[in-house]
């Protein structure tokens, strides 16, 4: 699914392609920057990126683009859900750039992976996590008529 612009400064959504890698790998290193202060290693972070190519069953991206140029991106990745009997899909990895913000760039993400989701049965709806010391990105979601609510994460990660 593409959602095509209608005017010339409008945000067209469409997936990702492997093209668009040596931007995602540059939007998720300033994304971890600017969100969690992390300064993740570029070789680790493009072997991620790209492996999201190599492997459809990890998920998939989406860009953004006003005029051309891509200035936003979001990952998907699929969870099974026993209790729906379906699929959830989760939400990861969002940037905008920050002269694009603020301009609706990840509300057209989101309505187009929404639209996604409810025209297709077997998935059951969109989850995502945020950092709890981003208020911006959560004001964004809340906007949007997400809840942070119901569940709390809980994680482990190797060092």
């Amino acid at each position: 699914m593409t959602d095509a612009p209608t005017e010339p400064d409008a945000i067209a959504v469409r997936p990702a392609t492997r093209d668009d890698a040596p931007t995602l790998i540059d939007f998720q290193h300033r994304m971890a920057e600017e969100s969690e202060g992390l300064d993740l290693d570029r070789e680790v972070l493009r072997q991620g990126v790209l492996g999201v190519f190599a492997d459809a069953s990890r998920g998939g991206y989406w860009v953004a683009e006003i005029a051309g140029r891509v200035v936003g991106c979001l990952l998907t990745t699929h969870e099974w859900s026993d209790w729906r009997a379906g699929t959830v899909v989760w939400v990861q990895s969002v940037y905008v750039v920050p002269e694009a913000r603020r301009r609706g760039v990840y509300r057209r993400l989101y309505e187009t992976l929404r639209r996604e989701v409810e025209a297709l049965p077997d998935l059951r709806g969109i989850r995502l996590y945020v950092d709890r010391t981003n208020t911006a990105a959560q004001s964004a979601y809340e906007s949007l008529g997400m809840d942070g609510e119901h569940y709390r994460l809980y994680e482990w990660l190797k060092p």
